[in-house]
C-alpha cells in the first residue's frame, strides 16, 4: 500500500527488451496537478529509446518520485496520485480501471500497476507573493500557523514539503495564518525571483539532454526563451537557437594578450566529466561484449560504383515520386549476397555450442543521431521490393533521428548495413553489432582514376568492407559475399539477375 491512505504509486513499468532502468528526462506534470488516465506524465530516457509514459490513474499528483537526471530502476514508485476531494469512491474508480485498462499500454506492461514504495520528499514550490493567500491551503490550521508538526494525512500540493534548515525567510511579511514553511519554499529547479533576489533568474531547464546538447553547440542557455510550461527551456527552443545565424563576431580588447591569442577561449581548470549512462553506456558494453567474444575480421576492395549511380539514375528519372536512394540499392545487393551465402546471416549461440542461421534477413541500418549510434532494424527485408526496401530505410531512419522508435524496433538484427562514407571517410574496420556474425561498411563515393577497357578515366570509385565473426565462416565464403557485393555494385545488370 501507498504511505498515504486512499493514494495510489505508479511504478516505473516494464519498457521491455530487458531493460531493467531510465532516466528521467522532463516531468510533464507537478505535484498538485489533476491528472486523467493515460495522460503523459514523464518522459524518460532508456538505453534504447525516449518514451512518453502515460499514468494509468487518475486524480492529484502528491508525489514525484526522482528529478530530471537521476535513473529510476523499473518496478520502483514514478508518481504517486491521490483520489480528487469530489470522487465519490475512488477505490472504485481505481479497481475500474485495472478491470478495463486505459488502453494505453508500452512494451511489456499494462495499466493495473500499485504496489509499495518510499515517499521521496516532492519537489519545493515557489514561494507565494506576500499578502497573498495560498491558493493550494486556503485556511491551514493551527498547527500550521504555530510550527506544530502537521497530523498525517494526504499532504495539500503547495504545502507539501518543508523548508530546509537554514534557508533564508522570504522577503517581506508572512501574511497571517499563512504556513510560514509553504510560505518560505523555493522551487529545487528555479532560481528564486529575480525581483527578491536582486539578480538575474538561472535558465529553467529539465532535460539533461538540452543541457549537454547547449554545451555541445556552446549556447548560452540563460539567453534562451522557453516555451515550455513556465519558460522551461525545450529541446525545440535549443534547436532554433542552433539554427539561427550566428551574430557578428567581435572581439574583445585584451590589453595584455599576445595578438596570436586573440579570439581564443580560456582554458578551463577543471577536467569534464561524462557519467556513462544511457545509450552511451549501452553502446560501451554492447561493444566491449563484441570484441570480447566475437573474433572478427575486416577484408575490403575498391569499386567502380560509377554503374551503380547511374543506374539509380534512370531509376529515379522513371518515378521520380518515389525515389530510391543508393543505400536502398546496397542493402538489396547485400540481400541478394546473403541468399547465396546464408552464413553470414546468422549469429553464434555460445551457451548450446552452434551456430543458428536466420530464416529471414532483418537488416540493420547504422544511423548516427543526437543520442549517440542506434542500429535500426527492418525486418524480412527480403521480402521487400527495391523501392518499398527505400521508403522503409528512409522511414527507419528518420524515425531513429528523432528518437521515436520503440525499444523492439532497435535490436534483433541478423546483418548491418554501415554507410560511414557519409562522414568522409573511404574505409573503416568497424565492430560487429552483437550478436550478428557479419557487417558490410561503405566508404564514400569519389572522383577516382581507374583503368577502364585498358584506357585511364575518371570514374566514381568507392571503398566496400566485410567485418564477419570467423566462427561462422572462413575466408572462403567471406570473400565471396564481399566479391558478389562489388561486381553487383560495378555492374548492377548482375543485381537483376540474381532478384
Amino acid at each position: 500500500m501507498s504511505t498515504v491512505v486512499g493514494t495510489r504509486d505508479f511504478l516505473l513499468p516494464d519498457l521491455g527488451e530487458g531493460l531493467s532502468e531510465a532516466e528521467i528526462v522532463e516531468w510533464r506534470v507537478a505535484v498538485g496537478d489533476v491528472v486523467t488516465v493515460d495522460q503523459t506524465v514523464v518522459e524518460v530516457e532508456t538505453a534504447k529509446a525516449v518514451v512518453d509514459v502515460p499514468c494509468p490513474y487518475a486524480g492529484r499528483v502528491v508525489a514525484l518520485h526522482g528529478a530530471a537526471g537521476e535513473v529510476r530502476p523499473v518496478g520502483q514508485p514514478l508518481i504517486t496520485i491521490a483520489p480528487l476531494d469530489d470522487a465519490p469512491d475512488p477505490h472504485a474508480t481505481y479497481r475500474e480501471e485495472e478491470r478495463a485498462g486505459s488502453g494505453n499500454v508500452l512494451i511489456g506492461y499494462g495499466t493495473g500497476h500499485g504496489g509499495t514504495g518510499r515517499r521521496r520528499r516532492p519537489r519545493l514550490a515557489l514561494a507565494p507573493e506576500p499578502g497573498t493567500p495560498n491558493a493550494a491551503d486556503p485556511s491551514p490550521g493551527p498547527a500550521a500557523a504555530s510550527g506544530a508538526p502537521a497530523p498525517a494525512g494526504p499532504v495539500p500540493a503547495a504545502s507539501a514539503a518543508a523548508v530546509p534548515a537554514g534557508s533564508p525567510a522570504p522577503a517581506g511579511p508572512v501574511p497571517a495564518g499563512s504556513s510560514a514553511p509553504s510560505g518560505a519554499s523555493v522551487s529545487a529547479d528555479r532560481s528564486a525571483d529575480p525581483a527578491r533576489t536582486g539578480g538575474p533568474a538561472a535558465p529553467l531547464v529539465i532535460s539533461p539532454i538540452v543541457r549537454r546538447l547547449a554545451k555541445e553547440h556552446g549556447i548560452d542557455l540563460a539567453s534562451l526563451r522557453g516555451t515550455g510550461p513556465g519558460g522551461v527551456i525545450r529541446r525545440a527552443d535549443l534547436d532554433a537557437a542552433v539554427a539561427a545565424p550566428a551574430p557578428p563576431a567581435r572581439l574583445a580588447a585584451v590589453p595584455d594578450a599576445p595578438a596570436a591569442h586573440a579570439g581564443l577561449a580560456p582554458a578551463g581548470d577543471c577536467d569534464t566529466v561524462i557519467p556513462l549512462t544511457g545509450i552511451r553506456k549501452v553502446i560501451a558494453d554492447k561493444l566491449s561484449r563484441s570484441r570480447r567474444e566475437i573474433p572478427e575480421v575486416t577484408i575490403w576492395v575498391d569499386v567502380d560504383a560509377t554503374g551503380l549511380l547511374e543506374t539509380r539514375a534512370a531509376i529515379n528519372a522513371a518515378t521520380p515520386d518515389a525515389p530510391v536512394s543508393i543505400l536502398a540499392l546496397l542493402a538489396r545487393i547485400c540481400l541478394s549476397g546473403l541468399r547465396r551465402y546464408p552464413q553470414l546471416n546468422a549469429h553464434v549461440d555460445t551457451e548450446g555450442q552452434r551456430i543458428v542461421q536466420s530464416a529471414g534477413v532483418h537488416l540493420g541500418i547504422a544511423a548516427q543521431t543526437d543520442r549517440g549510434l542506434v542500429v535500426p532494424v527492418v525486418r524480412d527485408a527480403q521480402r521487400l521490393t527495391t523501392r518499398e526496401l527505400a521508403a522503409a530505410l528512409a522511414e527507419t531512419t528518420a524515425a531513429a533521428r528523432a528518437g521515436t522508435l520503440p525499444p523492439a524496433r532497435l535490436t534483433g538484427g541478423t546483418f548491418t548495413l554501415n554507410n560511414y562514407g557519409v562522414f568522409g571517410v573511404d574505409g573503416s574496420t568497424p565492430i560487429i553489432n552483437h550478436p550478428e556474425a557479419a557487417l558490410l561498411g561503405v566508404g564514400r563515393i569519389v572522383d577516382k582514376p581507374w583503368v577502364v577497357g585498358g584506357q585511364l578515366a575518371v570514374r566514381k570509385v568507392t571503398q566496400i568492407s566485410l567485418t564477419f565473426d570467423h566462427r561462422v565462416c572462413d575466408g572462403g565464403v567471406a570473400g565471396g559475399f564481399l566479391r558478389h557485393v562489388a561486381d553487383c555494385v560495378e555492374q548492377p545488370a548482375l543485381l537483376v539477375a540474381n532478384v
